[in-house]
């Protein structure tokens, strides 16, 4: 019986300190919910700013990024059917003159300044210009005064050639001037002679009796200005 007072004493300190042990257990589990809940909470709310975040990362990628170039197009327009200008050149010209005006012809390699000049004149001075109107006279088939300067100039049309052709006509020419040793206003005048060179080469000719000025303008306008001329091969 003396022992029942001591044991229950024991009872009861036992009981009081299961009673404080559950309390702190209740406690700390009540913290660790709130504490779970406020990061929840924290984690919820955070989500959509991570969107906006996510989002506007998109976005600046999307406009960073490389534009992909396109193939420029291709254009269906077919090459001109026009032909490269030859390396040589026939010139056939018209100047002005004291009475008539002169015709004449320039001829060499387009990309060199100098030229060669052929043409039919009467040698010597007035009288035989007039005498030549009358009958024949003996002539000259190079440069005559005026040729060269382009303040004289009244009338042009220029013509190419490939190579081979150029030396076929360049030797024609230098033929007929070998073999015209006479001029005449009617018959064996200046504008006869650049249209035998024409002739040669293939072109229409205009008639002889015109002035040199419409001669040259003429032969142009018939052969539709023409710029290239390729020679027949039984030439």
């Amino acid at each position: 019986m003396a022992n029942r007072p001591k044991r229950l004493g024991l009872c009861l300190l036992a009981g009081f300190a299961l009673a404080v042990l559950l309390e702190c257990k209740i406690q700390s589990a009540s913290a660790h919910e709130t504490d779970n809940r406020a990061r929840s909470e924290r984690f919820i709310s955070q989500k959509p700013e991570v969107h906006k975040r996510t989002a506007a990362a998109n976005a600046l990628a999307s406009s960073e990024a490389p534009i992909e170039s396109k193939p420029a197009p291709v254009s269906t327009r077919k090459a001109g059917s026009r032909s490269a200008k030859g390396p040589y050149y026939v010139d056939f010209r018209a100047r002005t003159a004291a009475s008539w005006g002169h015709a004449f012809v320039w001829f060499g390699k387009t990309s060199e300044r100098a030229v060669e000049v052929a043409g039919l004149t009467p040698a010597g001075d007035t009288a035989a210009y007039i005498l030549g109107h009358l009958t024949w006279v003996p002539s000259e088939t190079t440069a005559s005064y005026g040729d060269l300067d382009p303040q004289y100039l009244t009338a042009s049309y220029r013509v190419y050639l490939n190579g081979p052709d150029a030396k076929r006509v360049f030797a024609y020419i230098k033929r007929l001037q070998a073999s015209s040793p006479v001029w005449n206003a009617e018959t064996t005048n200046c504008t006869a002679f650049i249209g035998s060179i024409a002739e040669f080469m293939g072109l229409k000719v205009p008639h002889r009796w015109q002035r040199p000025e419409e001669y040259v303008n003429n032969l142009k306008a018939m052969n539709g200005g023409r710029q290239i001329v390729h020679l027949a091969s039984e030439q």
